[in-house]
């Protein structure tokens, strides 16, 4: 399967031979790595042009609502997402190189993020400040916001 996918969806129920037959039947694609301002409208033109999507699904932040940097690109045939995965994967969008990689289908609730902070799990731990991902990783801004609390008190 390393050839197929490199992501694993933790959260999979089946078997790992269940997981690589879905893989390989799949018209669904996980797009990860985008900016939190991208949207469905720019998502589509860029994707349509390996095939005809089906749907876009956003990932959303779990607690607002809000795009969290993935999605998921749904096409009518194997060969868009084939094409998709070949030509798309790597490239620029808002400035940021999107990651394609086959996905076992979408089922609701896959939409939201998986993170503590309701966003993506990568995002919790990012040390550098990212205005496309929405500014400092959590963790990062939980510290700052600790440590300002306990100079705060020190005063």
């Amino acid at each position: 399967m390393a050839g197929l996918s490199a992501y694993r969806d933790q959260h999979f129920k089946g078997s790992r031979k269940d997981l690589e037959k879905k893989l390989e039947d799949s018209t669904t694609l996980y797009v990860g790595n985008m900016s939190f301002y991208t949207s469905e409208e720019q998502l589509y033109e860029l994707f349509s042009k390996s095939g005809d999507v089906k749907r876009i699904i956003m990932g959303l932040d779990r607690n607002n609502k809000t795009p969290c940097g993935f999605c998921f690109v749904e096409y009518y045939f194997r060969e868009g997402a084939e094409n998709a995965v070949r030509y798309v994967n790597g490239t620029r969008l808002d400035d940021r190189v999107v990651r394609t990689d086959w996905d076992a289908g979408f089922e609701e609730g896959r939409q939201y993020g998986r993170g503590r902070s309701g966003g993506q799990v990568r995002d919790e731990y990012r040390s550098d400040y990212d205005i496309g991902r929405g500014g400092w990783g959590k963790r990062l801004l939980q510290e700052k916001n600790r440590s300002h609390d306990h100079f705060d008190m020190e005063d």
